[in-house]
């Protein structure tokens, strides 16, 4: 751990752990943190045959370890791996998979940048990376509950093109994906995962390149599916988390009206939903539309913290968000995150991860003082 992040790490005031003791309302990470650079380095090499297999991932367990540190460190009842060992949040189950070609679904950024995912050449699809093995390393070195994030089978459907496969249709596909997502899930809950997060960024996206809501239909039938496998005690350890896309202090949806996604997303078969919110300019409006299709018991995390944001929220202002969201959400069935990941992608180095712990120290204090001020 480098002396920056040390010197924040010690810059908790001196009453910040009473306050992080027992909080009632729960608060979870999304996900990634920015990697460090000998990992970041480490990376670069590795794709260039400069480094081998062993001496990477040992430099990726040293990054896995000192990131479940800081969050612990810093008050965090649950924590992530921050995805230190994963090629991205969305790519990681098919590292290495044959029948692969460059060119396929492109995701723009407003800033003009784009993600490209693979294109799909051949079947049967398989994972050739389950989640599972990400949290069992996690798990090694961690003294507090760990979550699970994985990506959401309609995120991986994007690989099929438009045009088909000869000999592998369409419904054989998502069949198959289905079987892989659900195994994906499945390991995590097994493994003794605290939560098993679905990343569902596309959801939003979907209506940007769909507006009549087709293609997201499509999505939250897919995704249905899968969790419609698993037992209501299970689900209840099921979450699904949505925001807009950040990547490179950019976003591919924001401009969506969220409204329009958020009564479909919460028709899905979750035991909780991470929603972004700290960026969302009427926030008021999106909590009524919440409130208006809160399922029976789900759980909703509402976003506290925007990582695109280079300033640091205050813990004060955290706490005002949280107190606002239980105008509209029963208290009781309300938690806190950011609202995204602080580097979905490996190489994204546009938040540091000093600003990513900090955010996440407000984070973890606010969600205390509202639980306070709210007297829960």
């Amino acid at each position: 751990m480098n002396s920056q992040l040390a010197q924040i790490i010690q810059r908790r005031d001196k009453d910040s752990a009473a306050y992080t003791r027992g909080v009632s309302i729960p608060t979870e990470p999304i996900g990634s943190i920015p990697r460090p650079a000998d990992l970041l380095a480490a990376m670069t090499s590795h794709g260039a045959g400069e480094v081998d297999d062993a001496a990477l991932a040992a430099i990726q367990e040293r990054a896995v370890s000192d990131t479940l540190a800081a969050l612990t460190s810093l008050g965090s009842p649950v924590v992530t791996d921050g995805e230190q060992s994963k090629p991205s949040f969305a790519t990681y189950p098919i590292a290495g998979l044959p029948g692969l070609a460059p060119d396929g679904a492109v995701i723009p950024f407003a800033d003009g940048h784009q993600r490209q995912l693979p294109r799909l050449t051949a079947g049967p699809f398989r994972y050739q990376v389950y989640a599972e093995s990400y949290l069992r390393a996690a798990q090694q070195h961690s003294q507090v509950p760990v979550k699970q994030a994985v990506i959401a089978p309609s995120a991986l459907s994007l690989l099929y093109p438009a045009d088909g496969i000869d000999g592998y249709s369409r419904e054989q596909f998502l069949a198959d994906l289905a079987d892989e997502a659900e195994k994906d899930i499945r390991g995590c809950l097994d493994a003794g995962a605290h939560m098993v997060q679905l990343d569902f960024t596309e959801g939003r996206l979907s209506l940007k390149l769909d507006p009549s809501g087709g293609v997201l239909d499509s999505f939250i039938e897919l995704n249905n599916t899968v969790l419609e496998r698993f037992s209501e005690a299970e689900r209840a350890r099921i979450g699904v988390h949505t925001c807009p896309g950040g990547d490179q202090d950019s976003t591919h949806s924001l401009d969506v009206d969220y409204t329009a996604l958020l009564p479909k997303l919460l028709q899905l078969k979750a035991g909780a939903f991470y929603v972004q919110l700290a960026s969302e300019p009427e926030p008021d409006k999106i909590l009524a539309v919440i409130a208006e299709h809160l399922p029976a018991a789900a759980r909703i995390f509402v976003g506290v913290t925007d990582p695109i944001d280079p300033r640091v929220e205050t813990p004060e202002e955290v706490r005002d968000r949280v107190v606002n969201a239980a105008r509209y959400l029963p208290a009781d069935r309300l938690g806190t995150c950011d609202d995204c990941g602080f580097a979905p992608f490996a190489d994204d180095v546009s938040t540091s991860r000093e600003i990513a712990f900090a955010k996440i120290r407000a984070r973890v204090a606010g969600t205390a003082l509202a639980a306070t001020e709210l007297g829960i």
